[in-house]
């Protein structure tokens, strides 16, 4: 049985992606144990997918905020000795960065990552013991694939599968009618669509007996979620939700609807019908990526028309 160790910690959107590595390696690799080094606020993604036998997450974002403080030091000590614990066959980096390259060091085993022309930050590729070349102008759920395929000796089939179960958790809050989920926040201004955009198709769903759901992650989050929910007359902002419950509102939903966001991607990875809006990145590398009903819309300086959004979505609720 081999032993495998992911490292991919971050961030929710990348973590969503590598998902379908582990979907993979379980149909090329016999009796595969697959392990995931993660950070501690995405563990339960990983968590979702059957094929993963153990998560082990990490507080890099926590701990680098007081690096030398007797608690974080203790648990950096902590977090080596677990890794150190078990002699993995392969350790593999799909994130290619110094940080996730350090990781890798600190466990037991042979590592593997991308090579110098192929990591996000090349200096990662001198921490492994075989790299490989894998194109970077591919998206990112197939650089993962291709590059756990020459890891371990197979080509990956055609189209991704993420693989993962929603977890059956009840939301009480939720509408006895239909809903579509409004991913309408973003930590980035310019990557946000337009709120008259947003009213006008919150409009549409309620002219086909759908209400809205806006989720909210932060306070400017929360105040835009209200905001929109003024001018939407079937509409509810949920408490703050946990992946799991997050994930349980998508995969119950009729549609999504969402900007570049990494819960836009984990709609696309259960399988839930999902509009994504690309207003300042472009889709090709980093787009809902999917054999299952969902469509990029938008680019990189043009952002979609609430029209063309309007007739994508009803084109799959039709489908």
């Amino acid at each position: 049985m081999p032993k495998i160790l992911l490292v991919k910690t971050s961030s929710l959107g990348d973590v969503v992606h590598n998902l379908p590595v582990v979907t993979d390696i379980h149909a090329h690799v016999s009796n595969a144990s697959i392990d995931w080094v993660v950070e501690e606020n995405f563990a339960d993604i990983p968590a979702m997918h059957p094929g993963v036998n153990r998560v082990i997450p990490v507080a890099l974002r926590r701990w680098r905020k007081a690096p030398f403080s007797a608690s974080v030091r203790t648990k950096v000590a902590a977090f080596r000795e677990q890794l150190a614990a078990t002699r993995y066959d392969f350790i593999l980096d799909t994130q290619g960065l110094i940080k996730s390259a350090v990781i890798t060091r600190l466990a037991s085993g042979t590592r593997y990552g991308y090579a110098w022309d192929s990591a996000r930050e090349p200096l990662a590729a001198l921490f492994y013991k075989l790299t490989f070349t894998v194109p970077k102008a591919l998206h990112a759920v197939e650089r993962n694939r291709i590059l756990a395929g020459k890891a371990f000796g197979y080509q990956p089939a055609s189209g991704p599968i993420y693989g993962i179960l929603p977890p059956t958790i009840s939301l009480p809050w939720l509408p006895q009618q239909p809903y579509a989920v409004l991913l309408h926040a973003t930590s980035r201004a310019d990557k946000q669509w337009r709120v008259v955009n947003w009213l006008e198709l919150g409009e549409y769903f309620n002219s086909i007996g759908m209400a809205c759901i806006l989720p909210w992650g932060s306070d400017a989050e929360h105040v835009q979620s209200a905001l929109l929910s003024k001018g939407i007359a079937s509409s509810i902002i949920p408490p703050r939700l946990t992946i799991r419950e997050i994930a349980a509102l998508l995969s119950g939903a009729r549609i999504v609807v969402g900007v570049d966001t990494g819960i836009a991607h984990l709609a696309a990875a259960l399988n839930v019908p999902i509009v994504a809006i690309f207003c300042a990145s472009d889709p090709a590398l980093t787009g809902v990526y999917t054999s299952g009903p969902a469509t990029n819309l938008g680019n990189y300086g043009a952002p979609p028309s609430i029209a063309e959004t309007i007739a994508t979505v009803e084109r799959l609720l039709s489908a």
